[in-house]
């Protein structure tokens, strides 16, 4: 899901800073580029010989995509944080958090600029094909539309000829083109795919009335509207239901290893559930 550190939609949009959090690890250290959380004194995991040396986790966020990954104020909080940070922690080292464009998140990774990508990811064919995933929650999709729903959109059907905002580099924008062409082939009009450098440009232009509808991850839209009520509503159910994972290079099958079984541990011991339930994620938990 690099920058802005605050969420601002627009105009009259609450800052979206009323939810307070902190990484599972412990304390945080924030510069302009990386967040890094202190490694609690109990380990379960032993870590790859590379992380245990450099005592810390690194891993790639695009940190504007609440309530996943996002600032408050200058601190990077949410529901990826905090998983990343107890999967580190388990490991006995520190979790940092680099603020990476979700455009070139996989690339950053690819260059050893980071250990692993936790950033609301969706787990999907074309990304295997670059790196591997460890699956933590699954999630649908939503249309934000404005309060009212003015255009009258419930779905992708009634989107033919409307606009509509996504995050550049996201499923969202591939999976919005593919049923474009869908409804074109159909004699329907297109759907005007309206793509964004940050997941919260994507909302504010459906705030300010430049798009018809904004297209993400269920529980973003959820927080969205929770955020501006007056402003937001849902656009019909969630759809296309998808994992979402860690990303990690192909060839790290030692850290592969070791952040799915800290995964499953969590799911075991009622960690996992504890964060997803703190950000009203908890319909999003693996079954």
């Amino acid at each position: 899901m690099f920058r802005s550190k605050a969420f601002v939609l627009a105009g009259t949009l609450v800052v979206l800073l009323a939810l307070a959090a902190s990484g599972c690890g412990g304390s945080s250290k924030k510069s302009s580029e990386s967040t890094t959380t202190t490694a609690g004194n109990s380990t379960s995991i032993t870590a790859p010989a590379s992380i245990k040396s450099a005592g810390q986790l690194v891993f790639c966020s695009d940190i504007t995509y609440p309530p996943e990954e996002f600032y408050e104020g200058s601190k990077p909080v949410g529901s990826d944080i905090e998983i990343g940070a107890e999967i580190a922690r388990r490991m006995g080292v520190k979790a940092q958090f680099d603020n990476t464009g979700f455009d070139g998140i996989i690339p950053a990774l690819l260059g050893k600029k980071c250990d692993a990508i936790i950033s609301g990811m969706n787990d999907t064919p074309e990304r295997r094909k670059q790196v591997t995933f460890v699956d933590y929650i699954k999630v649908g999709q939503s249309f934000m539309v404005k309060k009212g729903n003015p255009e009258a959109i419930s779905g992708v059907a009634s989107l033919a000829g409307k606009s509509a905002s996504v995050e550049v580099g996201t499923t969202n924008k591939d999976y919005l083109d593919e049923q474009s062409k869908k409804l074109t082939s159909q004699g329907k009009k297109a759907i005007d795919v309206v793509t964004f450098p940050k997941d919260t440009d994507a909302a504010n232009a459906l705030k300010t009335g430049k798009v018809d509808a904004y297209f993400g991850d269920a529980p973003v839209v959820a927080y969205y509207i929770e955020k501006d009520p007056s402003s937001f509503t849902f656009g019909g159910s969630p759809i296309n239901p998808i994992d979402v994972g860690i990303a990690i290079r192909k060839s790290d099958t030692e850290l592969e290893a070791a952040v799915k079984q800290a995964v499953d541990d969590m799911y075991a011991d009622g960690s996992m559930a504890k964060i997803l339930k703190k950000w009203q994620l908890s319909a999003a938990a693996l079954k």
